[in-house]
């Protein structure tokens, strides 16, 4: 017995046969004229003629170039109908007795196929940028998603290729890095020019920022009181109530409370949270405010699971060398941390050199070196004349394509500095992670004072949470192992580097908030540089704590009284504070600064904090005995280096 399938396939071949046959009748007629082969020939060879092409000397020829000539008579359809040959009658007469209507079917699903075909093609070309369009976008570095590439290079492959390799700026190791996470734009060169001279060497500027800033702040709390009070006179007790409502917000206990509903997985209820924290927050408003808006989006950067691809674009993000002089005036003119870091520093080398020719000074983290200006300028005026300076700047890579750029640019600043003050100067540049420093790299001479300098970029290294022998400790021992005369230490004092996110969270909250309040203690709102320094560097540092986790999480502070024991166990010994320094700090700080800023001493470190809380510590350091430059182990490698 025959199976269903075989009775459905075989009713289906009938039903088409027999819808053929009616579709064919009415062109019986007009087949039967050509059942001779030579009227068949005589009508066809006129179109042929036409055409241009050769007449087939046999039927079978001419079935096989049928399909294309059907195109090419399609295509020039209007140029017949003069001659009286409509497109059916073409197709009748071109094809043999039996087959005109198959081709009619073949064509028209032809032509619909390529209709598809058609539309694809130019949905697809506005979702794939052409390839001039891809050289625009990497030339301008508006390139920004991977995806785009890749089709494009998939769409027009031979092309691509040959154009990135014609292009003079772009190859294929370029194009290949632009789909790294690590996307960077070029450094711009630091060049010294008058602005960087008044903040880097010029006191009485810096005083007269700090009186200006007092100044200004002093008349918009006195516009602002004066302007609640007009409200309160103007609309009375409804409005005074609802003024005392939205003022009764306590934006950090919301905070809290959106933190462990995520830590509970409480999604729902952190959603709402973040609601009415956004509702209350503005990068404009009060201190509060702006660290609310900051922490609220790092929360729900957490929470959705993006915190280190936002970490990783605000870092990729170059600020030029000019903006970040800009927001360093600004932030030395309201807050004596880091200025009092900096005589600190630079006073113990003074004192450790004591009159002798050659110094070298190893730092750790040298950044854009805004530190050395000034102590370049003091050694032009000491008695005797100035000593021979070496400086070897440490920092790790940049990345995107020029990963020296900075420190490179940094060496170049400083030499200038040097020429103008005409003071001997040698510079070198080492770029690679701290614990991977090969001793032997960094020439040191037997002749010279060697002092390494460590400025609250500590808290960047890793800590047991990575490994239990830590970066933290291998830095410690390989400045041990350098052997200088003095180890200048600041660090950043904080508790949040816990693994564990809800106090975490609870210690960063605390933190930025006395950071925050500062500068609105101290800097106008509307101030162009305080929204830079918040957004830029302090919401940055506060996404990283709360929205990344593990190797990611870069922001590690620990107190303190930690790094004096990590120091004890890595072989130095503590010096006691200059009381000089100290005393000498402490008036500066009366003298242009707030009154809620503290500068205190405490178990050998200079303490300094805002109403209280301590955020900044620095001490010197040496060696516990003598300790003869040896050749590092093998598993440090020697870094690049650049000699100015």
């Amino acid at each position: 017995m025959e199976s269903p399938e075989y009775c459905e396939i075989n009713s289906n071949m009938t039903l088409d046969y027999i819808n053929r046959l009616l579709r064919e009748e009415d062109t019986d007629e007009k087949a039967s004229i050509y059942q001779r082969h030579d009227a068949l020939q005589a009508t066809e060879k006129p179109f042929y003629d036409i055409l241009g092409q050769a007449y087939p000397s046999s039927p079978k020829e001419t079935m096989i170039s049928t399909d294309s000539q059907i195109d090419c008579l399609q295509d020039s359809r209007s140029s017949y109908t003069k001659g009286a040959c409509s497109g059916r009658f073409v197709n009748d007469i071109l094809r043999p007795q039996g087959t005109h209507l198959v081709a009619n079917d073949w064509t028209s699903e032809r032509e619909h196929l390529s209709l598809q075909f058609q539309r694809g093609l130019e949905e697809a070309n506005k979702l794939v940028p052409s390839i001039e369009k891809l050289m625009v976008d990497l030339d301008s570095n508006g390139l920004s998603d991977s995806n785009q590439m890749i089709g494009a290079a998939v769409g027009q492959k031979s092309k691509h290729v040959c154009k990135i390799r014609s292009h003079p700026h772009v190859d294929l190791e370029l194009l290949e890095a632009r789909n790294s996470k690590h996307l960077a734009i070029s450094a711009s060169e630091t060049t010294r020019d008058e602005m960087f001279d008044s903040v880097l060497l010029c006191d009485w500027q810096l005083h007269c920022d700090a009186a200006h800033l007092r100044e200004m702040k002093a008349k918009e709390e006195s516009n602002s009181q004066q302007n609640v009070q007009s409200k309160r006179y103007g609309q009375g007790k409804v409005n005074s109530r609802g003024k005392k409502k939205e003022e009764g917000i306590d934006l950090r206990a919301l905070l809290i409370q959106c933190a462990q509903a995520i830590a509970v997985n409480n999604f729902l209820f952190a959603g709402e949270l973040m609601k009415k924290i956004r509702h209350h927050a503005s990068p404009y408003g009060d201190g509060s405010q702006r660290l609310a808006l900051y922490l609220v989006n790092a929360l729900e950067a957490r929470l959705a699971g993006t915190g280190s691809k936002m970490y990783q674009k605000l870092m990729e993000k170059r600020t030029r060398a000019t903006d970040m002089l800009k927001a360093y005036r600004l932030f030395i003119a309201v807050c004596p941390f880091a200025r009092v870091a900096y005589y600190f520093s630079n006073q113990t080398i003074v004192d450790v050199l004591n009159g002798r020719p050659k110094v070298h000074i190893i730092d750790f983290g040298i950044t854009l070196g805004f530190q050395w200006p000034s102590l370049i300028q003091r050694f032009a005026k000491r008695e005797g004349g100035p000593p021979k300076l070496r400086i070897t700047g440490i920092d790790v890579p940049q990345t995107g394509f020029r990963p020296r750029a900075m420190i490179e640019s940094t060496g170049k600043l400083l030499a200038e500095y040097a020429e103008m003050f005409n003071v001997p100067f040698q510079y070198q540049g080492i770029t690679s992670q701290w614990e991977d420093i090969c001793i032997d790299s960094l020439n040191i001479d037997n002749d010279e004072v060697l002092i390494i300098n460590c400025m609250y970029r500590t808290k960047y290294l890793g800590d047991e949470t990575e490994d239990i022998d830590c970066p933290r400790d291998r830095v410690l021992r390989i400045m041990k192992r350098i052997n200088p005369e003095v180890l200048i230490l600041g660090v950043v004092n904080g508790l949040y580097s816990s693994p564990f996110f809800l106090p975490r969270f609870r210690e960063v909250l605390f933190h930025y908030s006395s950071l925050f309040d500062m500068l609105n203690t101290t800097v106008l709102q509307s101030h162009e540089e305080r929204v830079r320094i918040e957004r830029d560097l302090l919401g940055a540092g506060a996404l990283n704590a709360v929205a990344c986790e593990g190797a990611e999480r870069i922001e590690r502070p620990e107190t303190y009284k930690q790094w004096q024991v990590r120091s004890l166990k890595a072989g130095f010994k503590q010096l006691p504070i200059n009381q000089a320094i100290l005393k000498r700090s402490i008036d500066e700080k009366n003298k242009h600064y707030h009154n809620d800023f503290v500068i205190d001493e405490d178990s050998g470190w200079m303490i300094q904090g805002w109403k209280g809380r301590v955020m900044h510590a620095v001490s010197s350091w040496k060696p516990k005995e003598s300790y003869t430059n040896q050749k590092a182990p093998s598993k440090y490698f020697c870094t690049s280096q650049l000699h100015l």
